[in-house]
């Protein structure tokens, strides 16, 4: 998968530096592992975290940044154990920078910053040992949606079992998180297979890998499935890790990677008369990070795809249906294809920028329930239950 991984440093306390550099312009920290960190001045003054320039309760700048002099100069620099004092010459104003925050915040190099789960990428053997927590465990304490959280983090999906069967139990389940995503299918669902919403969804119909609100400019961040009642056959459901998919995809195929990561593919959701929903701004099927390059979103739908009629280049059709044709090849493979059963009491939820899913067809009677949940809301539940306020305001001030 296409990546820039920045160098990796570990956070000592306390941090041990060997020199600091002064320049004209900047001011140049070797650390004791033999690494160097430069920073611009008009950079450190910009970044100042005193009551004068960040507000101690809100953390937002009070500081005007732009009456900064770009050529702002430091008057003297005194080095102590705890970190760095710097004197501006402008408006007399003196900063203090801890060494761990110099560090912590290093641009050049910039350190890559590892606070939570690593992405662990899987394929059909992970239903010998799926992440899975209890329901009671995750109502009772915040301790429980940390660990349901992070392994959503880790895995990109995670079963609850022992809810209670009704959509109350459900949804307040859900509430744990973060508010539910309310869009033109509600707030939180409760539904069959009986066309209230015109959407395969609502239907009994086979349903492929794919992603959910590709139409939306910001698709859903995740979603949860409670099956409530089941009276028929079939309707297994079906996950792919499509980071998974999206490596062996880079490494089979580069070009096809490359189409995919820059096509735009417009989508639209028209089925149901009171909407008509396209993205204002089509994206291609997979987003990377301006900064790292790493891979942040999967979007991928191909029945919500819309015709294709804005080509920036006409050479590109024949290249980008070979590209989608190879990314079905892989998404179809048996080996990356989770199916499970779901059973009342047992439910599912996943990561919707990374996790595609589907269902096999069915008959008979199907009720489900579940709902949305924002990418950044699950985001900031995540990092506040894993690793607590405090320590992300230090990885932010």
């Amino acid at each position: 998968m296409a990546s820039i991984v920045p160098k990796t440093i570990v956070e000592k306390n306390p941090i041990h530096y060997d020199q600091v550099l002064i320049s004209p312009t900047s001011v140049r920290v070797s650390w004791a592992d033999n690494i160097a960190s430069t920073y611009h001045n008009i950079w450190l003054r910009d970044h100042c975290q005193c009551e004068q320039c960040l507000h101690p309760l809100t953390k937002q700048r009070l500081l005007n940044t732009f009456e900064i002099p770009s050529d702002i100069k430091s008057t003297a620099i005194e080095q102590s154990k705890d970190g760095l004092t710097i004197h501006w010459n402008h408006q007399t104003h003196t900063s203090f920078y801890p060494w761990s925050w110099l560090q912590r915040h290093s641009y050049n190099p910039r350190f890559q910053k590892t606070f939570l789960p690593k992405k662990q990428l899987w394929n059909h053997e992970i239903q010998q040992n799926s992440p899975v927590v209890e329901y009671d465990t995750v109502m009772k304490s915040d301790d429980g949606v940390a660990e349901w959280t992070s392994k959503i983090e880790k895995y990109g999906f995670c079963f609850i079992d022992g809810i209670p069967i009704n959509p109350e139990s459900t949804q307040k389940l859900l509430c744990r998180i973060a508010f539910i995503r309310t869009t033109h299918y509600g707030g939180f669902w409760d539904f069959t297979s009986n066309l209230a919403k015109a959407d395969l969804a609502y239907t009994g119909l086979k349903i492929g890998a794919h992603t959910d609100t590709t139409y939306f400019t910001d698709p859903a961040g995740l979603q949860l499935f409670h099956l409530l009642e089941f009276d028929g056959e079939g309707g297994k459901s079906l996950l792919v890790d499509g980071f998974r998919a999206a490596q062996i995809l880079c490494e089979e195929d580069p070009n096809a990677y490359r189409i995919l990561s820059h096509i735009p593919i417009p989508s639209h959701s028209s089925g149901n008369k009171e909407t008509f929903i396209q993205p204002s701004m089509p994206r291609s099927i997979f987003t990377h990070d301006n900064s790292t390059g790493q891979l942040q979103q999967i979007r991928w739908n191909n029945e919500d795809r819309s015709i294709m009629d804005q080509w920036s280049d006409p050479n590109d059709v024949t290249l980008f249906y070979d590209a989608i044709r190879k990314w079905n090849e892989i998404l179809t493979r048996k080996d990356g294809e989770l199916w499970e059963q779901l059973r009342p009491g047992r439910a599912v939820i996943f990561d919707n920028w990374r996790v595609l899913h589907g269902r096999s067809a069915f008959t008979g009677h199907r009720r489900m329930c579940g709902g949305y949940i924002n990418r950044d809301d699950y985001v900031s539940r995540l990092r506040l239950t894993n690793l607590g306020r405090e320590r992300l305001l230090e990885t932010l001030f």
